[in-house]
């Protein structure tokens, strides 16, 4: 397994961007998560994928998963976090970048199948410290999740607040 380390803000120019995810929030300021049934119990995620040479930009490409992924579309202003610096083991690969966006959401359509594996994902909305719980990915999915909020709140309007989990 890899080794990774969280940065906030602009990824170097020196390190290739492999992911871009979205740590997107409804109205209501919670977080949506992408979230698959195993034999072993639940796995969650957040909604993004891989850079396509047809993408124009890593907002680009976050829209395009998004939709592909849990059907979501994202209001027009979509705000950098920052990325995760992976470092494989061996050091065949070089480094490169995990990056982390954050967007209001738009509208959440009907589940539908991604295009890439034909798996229907469930969605769930919960509050980011929910989220941090959920995705279980440590001291560095605590601090991207604690970034974008604080980025959330500086960028987006929301409605209220909610503690509700609500599958959609």
């Amino acid at each position: 397994m890899g080794v990774f380390e969280w940065f906030d803000g602009e990824v170097p120019a020196n390190l290739k961007t492999k992911q871009v995810y979205g740590i997107v929030f409804s109205k209501d300021g919670r977080i949506l998560l992408r979230a698959e049934e195993t034999e072993s119990g639940w796995i969650y995620s957040m909604g993004g994928g891989t850079p396509e040479p047809f993408d124009t930009d890593r907002i680009a490409t976050l829209r395009r998963e998004m939709i592909e992924e849990v059907n979501t579309t994202l209001e027009d202003k979509v705000v950098m976090v920052g990325y995760q610096e992976v470092n494989e083991p061996g050091g065949k690969v070089p480094p490169y970048a995990q990056v982390r966006m954050t967007a209001l959401i738009k509208e959440i359509g009907e589940a539908q199948p991604d295009p890439d594996n034909g798996k229907l994902y469930k969605r769930v909305l919960v509050p980011p410290q929910k989220a941090i719980e959920l995705l279980n990915w440590g001291e560095s999915g605590k601090a991207q999740i604690e970034s974008a909020f604080k980025i959330a709140k500086e960028n987006f309007e929301f409605e209220c607040f909610s503690n509700d989990e609500t599958f959609v």
